[in-house]
């Protein structure tokens, strides 16, 4: 069942020139540690903080809040799985808002996609409710 869809496309030049103007200030307010140290390995750097700024962007429209009602830009984070895949790694108020959103006995899972094709950078963030699992189980909880 899905819980939530938003996109979102931002222009990279947009990133770069406010990265340029406001360096770390920017940095740290929007992006997680995490994230800052993937992009700042990058050769492409302000792509890859467009890329990630877009899914922030995304996932709070899937939150259904935006930056409002307790979710701040930190508390959404891009993490590459091991096999690389991108997921968001939800905290603070936006693991709550996805707590309230997922129906009891659910299991809430995030996809994502990040491209770009410069000048634009893009994102998709899928949020569905999953049947949990308990102890290699699947069940669905009756209400």
């Amino acid at each position: 069942m899905i819980l939530g869809v938003g996109s979102d496309m931002i222009d990279i030049r947009r990133i770069e020139q406010v990265i340029e103007r406001f360096g770390d200030r920017f940095l740290d307010r929007i992006f997680t540690d995490a994230e800052r140290r993937k992009c700042d390995r990058r050769a492409n750097r302000s792509a890859s903080y467009a890329r990630r700024f877009a899914a922030k962007e995304a996932c709070s429209k899937a939150l259904g809040t935006g930056f409002r009602n307790g979710v701040f830009w930190r508390d959404l984070g891009v993490v590459n799985l091991a096999s690389g895949r991108p997921c968001m790694r939800l905290t603070g108020g936006a693991l709550r808002r996805l707590e309230e959103i997922t129906p009891e006995g659910m299991t809430a899972r995030l996809d994502v996609t990040l491209t770009d094709e410069p000048p634009i950078a893009q994102a998709v963030v899928i949020i569905s409710a999953v049947l949990a699992e308990e102890n290699g189980v699947f069940h669905q909880a009756h209400p």
